[in-house]
């Protein structure tokens, strides 16, 4: 990789947040917007497509407006313009990818297409330039759940994934279960603060000879000893009545979720001979699974996202194409969203 300068707007609007950034060299982050729509799609438990592509329409033009102004630059001083392809909600996507065609086409410049996976893997290189490879990523958030091992720049071996829901997907689900706002994650991290986690013992789903996941079982497990505590509500449709033991639910619903995503991720990583660890992705924030990785690991390095990178964000975006850019892609103005585009 070369160390020619450059100065990247990235655009991120692969699901609810519709977002921009100044990125130069593949690390200072001259600016990161985030405009997010959590608090409308809350009164749904979830994302609402439709709706969602509709108000990425009205804040993609004020966020890149923002993006630019706080990183004091104009698109004169940019070399290149990055939009998340996919995977993602095909409606969103396309928001992104249509502005980023504009900005480049208006003003000249190149345009790459970049995966949102790799964005997450990157959002680590904001803060780890470094790296040693082979480095072992676990990419953890509402959409996803993957093992990929990375043996150098751009070069990536999926291992495995999850076989149904993805274990953001899983928090969001038994959150609403409980009766927590959306997005899950973060209410069931807080609402176990206290909780004990051995209260009930629910399924780990090992699926041993494979680096793979499965947390549909955990959340039907949830979902029965709630009917069994409850069975006159319906669980996720229904509050569940005052009384119930919350946060024992919620503390023993994250360590089984937590210490499934810790080991099989740290296995994974000695078997195949990483020097560091790396978590990204929503599911990177939860505590319990930064505490319970580092655990696992022992000596093996462990890297997270600060905080504020590990949401969907554009700086990511921005941080990956860099390293593409350098590597001379250039995508025509022509390329179409890719929704279920994979890594490799």
């Amino acid at each position: 990789m070369t160390s020619r300068f450059s100065r990247i707007l990235g655009i991120e609007t692969s699901c609810d947040e519709t977002a921009a950034a100044v990125v130069e060299d593949g690390q200072a982050i001259l600016s990161n917007v985030i405009s997010s729509q959590a608090d409308f799609h809350a009164q749904y438990g979830g994302v609402f497509p439709e709706m969602a592509s509709r108000m990425h329409i009205e804040a993609i033009h004020p966020v890149i407006t923002q993006a630019l102004s706080d990183a004091n630059t104009t698109l004169d001083d940019i070399q290149a313009i990055a939009v998340t392809r996919g995977p993602g909600l095909p409606g969103s996507l396309i928001v992104g990818v249509n502005a980023a065609k504009g900005l480049a086409l208006g003003g000249s410049l190149p345009l790459l297409g970049i995966s949102h996976l790799e964005g997450h893997l990157y959002s680590l290189f904001l803060v780890e330039r470094a790296a040693p490879f082979p480095v072992l990523c676990l990419i953890v958030s509402g959409g996803h759940t993957e093992l990929v091992l990375m043996s150098d720049h751009l070069q990536y071996k999926r291992l495995g994934g999850t076989i149904d829901d993805a274990a953001g997907e899983a928090f969001d689900k038994v959150g609403r279960m409980l009766g927590l706002p959306y997005p899950g994650g973060p209410h069931v991290e807080k609402a176990a603060i206290g909780g004990d986690a051995a209260a009930y013992p629910f399924p780990r789903a090992w699926l041993k000879g494979t680096h793979n996941f499965s947390f549909s079982g955990l959340k039907t497990a949830v979902l029965r000893e709630l009917k069994r505590q409850t069975p006159s509500i319906r669980p996720g449709e229904e509050p569940p009545p005052p009384g119930l033991p919350i946060a024992d639910l919620a503390a023993s619903f994250q360590s089984a979720i937590v210490e499934v995503l810790a080991a099989k991720t740290v296995n994974a990583a000695r078997e195949h001979k990483a020097k560091t660890i790396f978590i990204a992705g929503g599911v990177s924030a939860n505590k319990a699974l930064r505490d319970a990785t580092e655990t696992h690991a022992g000596d093996l390095p462990v890297r997270f996202p600060p905080l504020n990178l590990c949401a969907d964000n554009a700086a990511m975006i921005a941080a990956a194409a860099h390293f593409r850019f350098m590597a001379g892609q250039r995508d025509p103005l022509d390329f179409d969203v890719k929704p279920n585009w994979k890594l490799e």
